[in-house]
Order: structure tokens, then sequence, then C-alpha cells
């Protein structure tokens, strides 16, 4: 086991349901792994239905709700895809600030696949190069993004450095990338 992150607590912020299982638990491996301590944010305290597409797969525990935490709380945060899990997000105001509070306080930020909805909400992409699902690249560009179509891209022009990903298939260039950034 690494210790690059030991000591640092990673916050995975998601939705009550539709959450993209695998871009929670590799991410969330990948943290373990590298001796940090990753910790499940909701909109709510309680059961997280996560999906493999769009069939329901594993519940979680959620034990923080995004109104009770902020980026002074953790060293990073995690935004996995799944479809459904970041339209809901991007509907919540505390989690769109809660998203916005690590730009603020110059934290990194990994997002994966649909999870950059929630960043146009919170309209902290503007000038910033990413990568998504490919259905998303004219909302990114629409609200000031450079997209681009790779399987890992590490942004640091702006306050915060960014890590994104298009999809599950890029899961291992994504946890390497955020791992560094996490670590400094």
């Amino acid at each position: 086991m690494s210790n690059e992150l030991s000591g640092k607590r990673i916050a995975f912020l998601v939705a009550p349901e539709g959450a993209e299982q695998v871009e929670l638990t590799k991410p969330w491996e990948a943290v373990e792994h590298a001796g940090g301590t990753p910790e499940l944010v909701s909109t709510e305290v309680g059961k997280v239905q996560a999906f493999n597409h769009l069939t329901p797969a594993d519940t979680f525990e959620a034990d923080k709700s995004a109104d009770a935490v902020s980026a002074t709380d953790y060293d990073g945060l995690v935004l996995p895809g799944g479809v459904a899990n970041p339209d809901f997000l991007r509907t919540k105001p505390a989690a769109v600030g809660l998203a916005k509070s690590f730009f603020d306080a110059g934290k990194p930020v990994a997002v994966i696949c649909h999870g950059p909805w929630t960043l146009i909400e919170a309209d902290v992409v503007r000038g910033r190069r990413i990568t998504s699902w490919p259905s998303l690249q004219t909302d990114l560009r629409n609200a000031g993004a450079e997209w681009v179509d790779q399987e890992a891209v590490v942004c640091t022009a702006g306050p915060n450095t960014v890590v994104s990903s298009r999809k599950p298939d890029d899961l291992p260039a994504f946890c390497e990338k955020m791992v560094e950034a996490f670590a400094g």
C-alpha cells in the first residue's frame, strides 16, 4: 500500500441514487490504496443506490450531507458520473455549493463521465480544459470550457487542479491522475 494520501480526507459527492457504481468504487479503492480516507457525501444522510448503467447495483451509506460539510473539511473532491447522479446534484444548491467551494478553496477536484454537469451548474469550468462523456461536450463548451476527447485530462489553469475522464474504460488513467492531484 502506498502512503501518498496518508492523512488526507477525500469527499465523494453523489446523489441518493444514480451514481455509476464503478465510477464510485474504483476511485474510492484508489484513495484507500494510496492511504487516504474517502467519505461518502450526498444530499441527505442515508442509503445511496448506485447503478450499473441503468440497472440498480449496490447500496452505500452516506454519513454526511452536502449542506453539513465544506471544502475546509476535505483535501479533495470526487464527482462520479452516471447520467441521473449529476443531473440530480445540479438541481440541489447545497451540492452545487459544495462543489464550488473546492474551487474557491483551491483544492483538487476529480470528475468523470457526466459528473461535469454539477461543475457547469457551479459555473467553474470557464477557461478550463476538460473531458467528459461525449454528449456533454456542447454543454461544457457553452459554459466556457475547452472540451477534449482524452482518457484523462489534468487542468491547472485556474484556482485548483481539475482531473477529468470520459467513461469507465478510462478509470485506470483517471485514478492514477486523481491520486497524483490529491497528493499535491
